[in-house]
């Protein structure tokens, strides 16, 4: 049975990459959560009370008890709800720690430059730039590995590596906005961009994923 909203809340905002991993997380589960939007440029007595080491989104309040860090969260998400829903996190050993080693990749090289290429961070944006179009082809053979042939990184259903790389597709998008440089490019890694389709459009996803138009018209205002 599905949780409800009273039990699980959300702290978050709609244009963060990594609040989007929880919340696809919880759809894929089919669990009712609340969402509870931060302020931009405040934080919530709320969100300092639940995370006060990091002191930031998302955090997910379950029953009264605040777990935090996004990849933890998608996993704590699948233990929880195992029952419901496909799995997320790899039950073969070797697949799950292929698929960690992964989402760490992504969560070191791809924000840090996402946020120098949008003046966020201090950087070369070029440079930026060109380690965003390095990070695809690598992933492009990581697919290849961990979707045996499959649809999603997962294999038939999102998985975790799924989450961890799709929750920033509508940031990618928009850097190609902001730069005019296509990242995600059919000619030089065809099966990311099959997949990104094919993750963009899924039930999970679909009502989740920020338009990356919306999130080019944000970053001016607020970046």
């Amino acid at each position: 049975m599905a949780a409800t909203g009273d039990e699980v809340k959300l702290l978050g905002f709609w244009a963060s990459p990594f609040v989007k991993r929880v919340r696809i997380a919880l759809n894929l589960k089919s669990v009712g959560y609340e969402c509870l939007d931060e302020v931009l440029g405040s934080k919530s007595e709320l969100l300092l009370k639940s995370n006060p080491v990091y002191k930031r989104i998302p955090v997910l309040i379950h029953e009264g008890k605040p777990i935090c860090e996004s990849m933890i969260i998608v996993e704590y998400v699948d233990e929880v709800w195992a029952g419901m829903g496909p799995s997320i996190v790899p039950s073969d050993p070797y697949d799950r720690a292929i698929a960690r080693f992964w989402a760490t990749y992504i969560d070191d090289k791809l924000p840090s430059a996402i946020r120098i290429i949008l003046g966020k961070l201090e950087g070369n944006k070029a440079e930026a730039v060109e380690q965003m179009a390095a990070m695809l082809p690598l992933l492009e053979d990581a697919f290849k590995i961990c979707s045996k042939g499959n649809d999603f990184f997962g294999g038939d259903t999102i998985g975790y590596l799924d989450i961890a790389l799709g929750s920033f597709l509508g940031w990618v998008r928009a850097v190609e906005k902001i730069v005019g440089v296509e990242l995600l490019d059919e000619k030089k890694t065809p099966l990311l961009v099959g997949w990104s389709e094919r993750f963009c459009v899924d039930g999970a996803v679909m009502n989740v994923m920020p338009k990356a138009d919306d999130l080019v018209e944000f970053s001016k205002v607020h970046m």
